[in-house]
């Protein structure tokens, strides 16, 4: 399956759904992630159509698609949500995306927009009928306008969207960050290109480092743990980027 569990307890996981092989969306190998709290299921950025097939498959292994209640989106990209209208058809669930971006989802061929929960710029959170959390951290400019983050209380995972990425060679991306040192070398050109200013990076690191986070979860490339976590926050804290390096 290539799926990884990145926390279990008894009641409580949190799923890397694996990777895309068909070469379907090649050149933006994605990440998809799922929680399943006590039998109810969050699916995390689910990816464009390309992938559908294959995170479908892999999380039937957890979860019926019946359970899925809620589906978040970090941004309004075709790599997180171009498959959105075949989820709606698998799932009852709710989409929780930035306010800014409702109408524009509409776009990928769904019309019951009932099913959409605007996130506000300030952040929210959802609530499981066990009582576990997570939150809608705000992130915008990082790098679209409305974009939002994801930290699962009880895991203590932090999903990063975009932040985080790295554009490994086709077939080469590690699951979990190996060699922080090398693995620079396949983040720098991404942060440097689609975020606009540090100044957004300091805003987003003043609500990350209050969190306790253990692991960093990127939409794209690898997942960062242990000390990896403080390396990867010290690292993107000390980057110039976007207007800062660009001759326009």
């Amino acid at each position: 399956m290539g799926v990884e569990t990145l926390y279990e307890d008894k009641d409580h996981l949190f799923l890397w759904l694996g990777k895309d092989e068909s070469g379907q969306e090649e050149g933006v190998q994605a990440n998809q992630y799922l929680i399943v709290d006590s039998g109810q299921g969050l699916l995390i950025d689910p990816g464009g159509f390309g992938v559908f097939s294959r995170v479908l498959v892999n999380l039937s292994h957890y979860i019926d698609p019946q359970s899925i209640r809620d589906i978040f989106l970090c941004h309004q990209d075709p790599d997180v949500g171009g498959s959105l209208s075949s989820w709606f058809e698998m799932t009852p669930a709710a989409v929780h995306v930035s306010e800014l971006w409702v109408r524009f989802l509409l776009h990928y061929g769904v019309d019951d927009v009932t099913r959409f929960r605007g996130i506000p710029d300030s952040g929210g959170n959802l609530t499981f009928p066990s009582g576990r959390k997570v939150d809608f951290v705000p992130a915008h400019f990082m790098h679209s306008p409305g974009n939002f983050h994801l930290f699962d209380h009880a895991s203590g995972i932090l999903f990063t969207g975009d932040i985080g990425a790295a554009v490994y060679p086709q077939g080469q991306t590690p699951t979990f960050v190996e060699n922080f040192n090398e693995h620079v070398l396949y983040m720098e050109g991404f942060h440097g290109r689609y975020i606009p200013t540090n100044q957004v990076v300091q805003a987003w690191l003043s609500r990350v480092r209050g969190l306790p986070v253990r692991q960093i979860a990127p939409q794209h490339g690898s997942i960062f743990r242990g000390e990896n976590v403080g390396r990867f926050l010290d690292w993107i804290g000390t980057i110039r980027c976007g207007l800062e390096t660009m001759k326009l």
